[in-house]
């Protein structure tokens, strides 16, 4: 599903005009979707206030009034700025409220006090002005009138088991977008109402996934309105959807056995981080791989096998728990019989393992140290060849410190930054990587050849050839040490298991994220890492079923 510009959207509606199927109609399919998504999420507990403005967002916002009122339901438009009796969407509602009739908005403020829904129908998506004037003041007065409702809620507390308390503000259901979002960058005014739902047209915009305004829009659907979905600009970022990363998942024939499944070979772990290696190694099988081989120190190895014993353990070399270049012979001829290599979780920074790293993934020795700093010598090491390849974690730094970099891996290696490693890859400030998360993915994967996962709330995956994918999860339940571990072995089982580089990359963000709304469903909002492991398998069957 592809993210559009306004612009994008607008070009979109008018083909679609010029095609046959009128603006008109367009409109009222967008009304109609409104009213099935509010029908949907009641019964409240009150009527349902629509806010409703002078464009074609207000027209939307009536449309779906008149839908719930004929469908019985209590619904009280109120009007800002819009046509009087000339206006047949106005005509086809009652029980309106105008603005301009309300001095101080009182009586706005005494709806929303007893409100069940709020109904953001003010502003759509071609709003890119500051709010002021009438309509900074209505929506001050929406606001305060929440912050005092909430504020008079009668509480009563059991101070031995906790209860859940009525909930003093109501569902917001924002039409298109919240009112004050900039739907092409994502900037949202102060005075925005923040939604809980967001129903928009046709396809995403970029603004319902950059911040700030993303976090704004709540739970977000895209309705579909009659508009050729295909009319959307062929470069324009895709939104990754349940239907789209079912389709890329690897195929499991049922008469398949381990070796049909594939072998990752996971090279990770250190004394500090033993347990990176045993998240990766058991998301990985989760995600289906037939074999996990663990490459690490004997140390790591006891205390993964300890608690984790499928994986098979290849022990190398260690410096004080660090793993140190003399392993490359003994994983040099595991690489030709391996069909994915994870490299990183876990690793540490030691001088030792760096250079582990480098002649592994670039063929390069590493002088240890001079003043502090790690310098590529010019002396190759016969790099062997690599199956499909995830740099992660330590891994990504270790490459941040070398001179080629990313750029001297095998093209299309997946490589998993989150933004304070991409800062230390690129040379940014992670405050810079945060403020830009598109153009830098893109840039940098085709700068390197690489496919980027910048990792986050709406985790973004850049193909060196300009393709941009965006998950459509924000969830703080991600937010935990570990998580990158678990996507890492997800991602490596997916190459294991034959799927492409970029498909693998986009099924397994897709699943990894799925997997941790599930965990959170079952076990709370503050996961495990291996929560998030063991509902791999969970996710995987409801993406299978689609």
């Amino acid at each position: 599903m592809k993210i559009v510009t306004v612009a994008d959207m607008v070009a979109m509606e008018k083909a679609t005009d010029a095609a046959g199927f009128s603006y008109d109609q367009m409109m009222a399919a967008a009304g109609g979707a409104l009213a099935g998504v509010i029908r949907d999420l009641g019964p409240f507990s009150g009527p349902i206030l629509c806010l409703i403005g002078p464009g074609n967002n207000g027209g939307d916002g009536l449309v779906a009034c008149a839908r719930l009122q004929a469908a019985g339901l209590q619904t009280i438009p109120y009007i800002w700025r819009r046509k009087g009796s000339d206006d047949p969407l106005v005509a086809a509602v009652h029980n309106d409220v105008w603005a301009e009739e309300d001095p101080g908005y009182a009586r706005l403020s005494t709806l929303v006090a007893s409100a069940g829904a709020i109904v953001d129908a003010l502003l759509g998506t071609g709003n890119t002005r500051p709010i002021e004037g009438s309509l900074a003041e209505l929506l001050s007065a929406v606001r305060d009138a929440l912050r005092r409702r909430r504020e008079a809620a009668p509480v009563l507390v059991q101070p031995a088991w906790p209860q859940a308390q009525p909930q003093a503000r109501p569902p917001v259901i924002a039409c298109d977008c919240p009112s004050g979002l900039n739907c092409d960058t994502g900037g949202l005014d102060p005075l925005a109402l923040a939604a809980d739902y967001t129903v928009t047209f046709a396809l995403p915009k970029a603004g319902h996934l950059l911040q700030p305004g993303a976090l704004a829009c709540g739970v977000l659907s895209v309705a579909d309105i009659h508009i050729d979905r295909a009319l959307a600009p062929d470069t324009a970022p895709d939104l990754l959807t349940p239907a789209e990363a079912a389709a890329l998942l690897p195929a499991r024939p049922a008469a398949g056995h381990k070796g049909t499944f594939g072998s990752v070979l996971i090279v990770a772990g250190s004394a500090n981080y033993p347990g990176a290696a045993a998240i990766a190694s058991q998301a990985a099988y989760r995600a289906g791989a037939g074999l996990v081989r663990l490459a690490t120190s004997a140390t790591v190895g006891q205390l993964v096998a300890g608690q984790l014993p499928e994986p098979v353990h290849t022990v190398l070399p260690s410096d004080l728990g660090s793993l140190t270049a003399a392993g490359l012979p003994i994983l040099a001829p595991l690489l030709a019989t391996h069909e994915a290599l994870l490299v990183g979780p876990g690793l540490g920074a030691d001088p030792a393992t760096v250079e582990l790293v480098a002649a592994l993934l670039l063929g390069k020795h590493v002088a240890r140290q001079r003043g502090g700093i790690l310098f590529a010598s010019d002396t190759p090491v016969s790099r062997p060849v690599l199956p499909p390849l995830v740099v992660d974690a330590d891994g990504l730094n270790a490459l941040a410190g070398l001179e080629e970099g990313p750029a001297g891996l095998p093209p299309c290696s997946l490589l998993t930054p989150h933004p304070g490693e991409m800062a230390r890859l690129t040379g940014l400030t992670t405050r810079e990587v945060n403020g830009d998360r598109w153009p830098i993915a893109r840039r940098f994967a085709a700068a390197w050849n690489q496919i980027v996962v910048l990792k986050g709330a709406f985790t973004a995956i850049a193909h060196p050839d300009g393709r941009l994918a965006v998950s459509p999860f924000a969830d703080a339940a991600l937010a935990t040490a570990g998580s990158g571990d678990v996507l890492a072995g997800v991602l490596a089982s997916l190459l294991a298991q034959g799927a492409d580089p970029w498909p693998a990359a986009c099924a397994g963000v897709y699943l990894h994220a799925l997997a941790g709304k599930l965990a959170a469903a079952e076990v709370g909002p503050a996961l495990l890492a291996t929560d998030i492991a063991h509902h791999i398998p969970q996710a995987l069957a409801r993406l299978r079923t689609l």
